[in-house]
């Protein structure tokens, strides 16, 4: 029997206690074990650095993603000061720049980072969501892993080394501008002009979705006078000695967009009118450089964030079922409930697995994906770059997806609760997963694109093949079914056929592309816990 009591003394005080003093690393058996696995013979080095940052992730740089979250704090332009100077100003919350600054101080792409302590830094930091970091820390890194191919001048290499070193113990930042007005996937589109002046290049004309504008240097792409062609740019957004006076780099920040998540992270429209630029690779091959190298290590990064976005999701949403009293009982102890609870857990801890998986596939290739699927090169080494090349996409596509879904189910456990801004992380996280979903290629424009890969490579790469390599291991009449369903849609469809055929394959191809995934995310988790 419940009689009134006008002085209801129901608490919240033991979740807030475990939430706020859970460490994401220390506290996280199963990530223990992920990177155990993975890292080899460096796990002691490894597991020893982890315990000694994640204690800033969890409560620190935690602490400060809550504060920066809050309308007040979200960044603005200040495009003139008092004297009438055209400064296109960000202003941003104190906190972020001092969380920005420990982060980078991290020097994640430094060579004193090893690979796997720099991923598992990165997954820690993504489990407090974008706030203003996961951006900029993604493009910075597609931006070195570019420098670090074709720098070959002075000012080039200086980039690289305010980038992955630092200048007077100043961590530079990096960003990407590759969309305009009329799409941003359409990079091959593009219409910004590179005119070279003397020994100089300069950038004319309009980015209109441009991320992390905050940053000190961009990849931009545009094409050169008179050319149809594509080529790469690095941009520094000040000029040497410029920063201090707020004079940018020949472009102007037109406005900053309002979207529904990152909202810590500004994105705008720019107008380069004689910006300075430094070309990077072959003039006539910037699609492949940066499908190849930047939006490569972008898609990684974002099915690393999805895995660490539903971890956080998962575990606060399991801790809240088994403290929160409903109907006399602890809501984790509904059926219901605890079916949600097992599924999500699940879908978490195989998407961790995978995207570590993943990243050792990619790891493991001598020169990444930059070499095109036409490159000579023995055959099955070109097999291996072409299933990363794949995985990588189909990664990005299903994990983006799945993290949405994820965090949508973890917020309904928490009832009202789960869509109040103050009182969890949930729906931040849930906002940001939704721009994940687009960043680096919406779901349409991957899907195709992988259904045309494989019909360019089918002579010697079959898609039965295919599915026998990155499903090796499980149950054979699988693989046999998975197999038989990606040569019937790769043989026998174009999906640019404008009919009622192809629509009904086009879906067919989504869902098998996003079971195979899972099936692959599957094996990850069974070849974790078999240790």
């Amino acid at each position: 029997m419940t009689l009134p009591d006008r002085n209801n003394p129901y608490s919240f005080d033991d979740f807030l206690k475990w939430r706020n003093e859970f460490d994401y690393y220390a506290d996280d058996e199963f990530l223990q074990k992920v990177v155990k696995h993975f890292a080899g013979d460096e796990w002691e080095s490894i597991d020893a650095e982890a315990r000694k940052v994640s204690p800033k992730v969890s409560f620190r740089w935690r602490d400060m993603a809550e504060t920066i979250a809050q309308p007040a704090k979200h960044p603005f332009m200040q495009h003139y000061d008092a004297h009438n100077h055209r400064i296109d100003r960000i202003v941003r919350p104190h906190e972020i720049e001092v969380m920005e600054k420990e982060i980078f101080g991290e020097k994640l792409f430094s060579d004193q980072t090893p690979p796997w302590l720099r991923l598992l830094k990165m997954y820690l930091i993504y489990q407090n969501s974008d706030a203003c970091i996961s951006c900029p820390i993604t493009c910075t890194e597609g931006l070195v892993t570019l420098l670090e191919t074709y720098a070959d001048t002075f000012e080039t290499r200086q980039i690289l080394q305010h980038l992955r070193d630092g200048i007077d113990g100043e961590l530079a930042i990096g960003a990407q501008y590759l969309s305009e007005i009329h799409g941003g996937s359409d990079v091959p589109a593009n219409l910004l002009e590179a005119v070279q002046e003397g020994s100089q290049w300069k950038l004319y004309g309009t980015k209109f979705f441009c991320s992390a504008t905050h940053a000190d240097y961009s990849v931009v792409t545009a094409k050169p006078t008179g050319s149809e062609k594509v080529a790469v740019f690095v941009v520094p957004s000040w000029l040497p000695g410029n920063k201090e006076k707020e004079i940018r780099n020949g472009y102007t920040i037109d406005r900053i967009k309002w979207k529904m998540g990152t909202s810590e992270l500004t994105t705008a429209e720019l107008t380069y009118d004689g910006a300075i630029a430094y070309p990077l690779g072959p003039l006539d091959r910037g699609v492949a450089i940066v499908v190849g190298l930047v939006l490569t290590a972008s898609r990684l990064t974002v099915g690393l964030s999805g895995a660490a976005g539903m971890t956080r999701a998962v575990r606060e949403a399991k801790k809240y079922s088994e403290l929160r009293e409903a109907f006399g009982l602890n809501v984790s102890r509904f059926p219901m409930v605890e079916g949600q609870i097992r599924r999500l857990e699940h879908a978490a801890r195989r998407t961790t697995a995978a995207s570590f998986k993943v990243y050792r596939e990619f790891a493991s290739l001598d020169g990444g994906l930059q070499k095109g699927l036409d490159a000579d090169e023995p055959i099955e080494i070109k097999k291996k770059r072409f299933m990363v090349r794949e995985l990588v996409m189909l990664q990005k596509m299903t994990t983006s997806w799945d993290a949405s879904d994820v965090i949508r189910v973890s917020m309904s456990i928490f009832g009202g609760h789960g869509v109040m801004e103050d009182f969890s992380s949930l729906p931040r996280l849930y906002r940001d997963a939704a721009i994940n979903e687009l960043w680096e290629g919406p779901r349409n424009v991957l899907l195709s694109q992988v259904h045309r890969d494989m019909q360019r490579v089918t002579s010697w790469f079959s898609p039965g093949e295919f599915v026998e390599h990155i499903l090796a291991g499980i149950d054979k009449s699988q693989v046999d079914s998975f197999a038989a369903e990606m040569t019937d849609l790769v043989e026998n469809y174009n999906l640019f056929d404008m009919n009622d055929a192809t629509i009904a394959a086009c879906d067919r191809w989504d869902n098998l592309c996003h079971r195979l995934f899972h099936a692959y995310q599957d094996l990850a988790l069974q070849e974790v816990e078999a240790g």
